[in-house]
């Protein structure tokens, strides 16, 4: 039968009711957190800590990061470019020597983003160098760095972090782009890797509420009310939740997957529906 010989479907690691202890979830794993300093990145790092997880804090702002990690207990932190491999190598290797493996990486490591010219042809090309570069290539990085030591513990996991902006037009060409490629790696990286029993898989948010819309306040408000069918915009630790599932043993069996987390944003048109209702 298609979920599993005894019919009950129960994964690995969870209890009679097919439910995990979110408190024990990440027991005795370790994992690394890209882009971790502040927003989504922060609100992961605190997520699988609280779920059991030894985690390792990088940014490129290491100051920050050392903040951030300071208020997450038994974590550390380093300075990690994603667009020096080197830089990457260094912060995988800090993390298997300090914590004697390595389970769980999350690719939430992104480069600035700019408003879109007027016109497509204006847009400089170190736009759309330096979102290749971070963006997508940091990735490739750091799973390049990783898998090693995620097929090594018998458990691992990646999680990227995409965007609805690689679904639809949200503007903002290169990033998106960028975010796009993501999906695609997803994809194709978790057939190469599934034969080494690691899982890939990514969460596209919807606007989320972090520093990046400081003094936009009203603007969000405006979102929430009027484009999400859920009736806000998300947190940080909305997408912590889904991360925290994805990169957990009660997502067992599942790899390839591009999780949406997005109030509800592309599968409601809600414009369409009031216009009709004017009528």
């Amino acid at each position: 039968m298609a979920n599993g010989a005894d019919g009950t479907g129960v994964a690995d690691g969870a209890d009679s009711a097919g439910v995990t202890d979110l408190r024990e979830r990440f027991g005795g794993c370790a994992a690394m957190v890209t882009g971790a300093a502040r927003g989504i990145g922060a609100a992961t790092a605190r997520r699988l800590a609280a779920e059991g997880a030894r985690v390792l804090v990088t940014d490129v702002d290491e100051a920050a990061a050392r903040e951030t990690a300071a208020g997450i207990e038994g974590a550390e932190a380093v300075r990690c470019d994603v667009s020096d491999q080197a830089s990457v190598d260094a912060a995988v290797a800090h993390a298997v020597r300090v914590f004697g493996r390595l389970d769980v990486l999350v690719n939430n490591a992104l480069g600035p983003v700019t408003p879109d010219e007027a016109l497509f042809e204006d847009e400089p090309e170190e736009v759309w160098t330096v979102q290749q570069d971070v963006t997508f290539l940091g990735a490739v990085r750091c799973a390049r760095a990783a898998l090693p030591h995620l097929a090594a513990g018998g458990r691992g996991a990646i999680v990227t972090i995409g965007s609805v902006n690689a679904e639809a037009d949200f503007g903002n060409h290169a990033y998106s782009a960028a975010k796009a490629g993501l999906a695609s790696l997803t994809r194709t990286l978790a057939g190469d890797a599934a034969r080494r029993g690691v899982r890939v898989n990514q969460v596209n948010p919807g606007t989320i509420a972090t520093r990046a819309w400081a003094g936009r306040e009203k603007d969000l408000a405006a979102l929430g009310d009027r484009v999400y069918p859920l009736g806000r915009v998300g947190t940080p630790e909305d997408i912590a939740a889904a991360v925290a599932f994805l990169a957990s043993k009660d997502a067992s069996w599942i790899t390839g997957t591009v999780l949406r987390v997005d109030g509800g944003l592309l599968a409601v048109n809600r414009h369409f529906a009031e216009v009709l209702g004017e009528e």
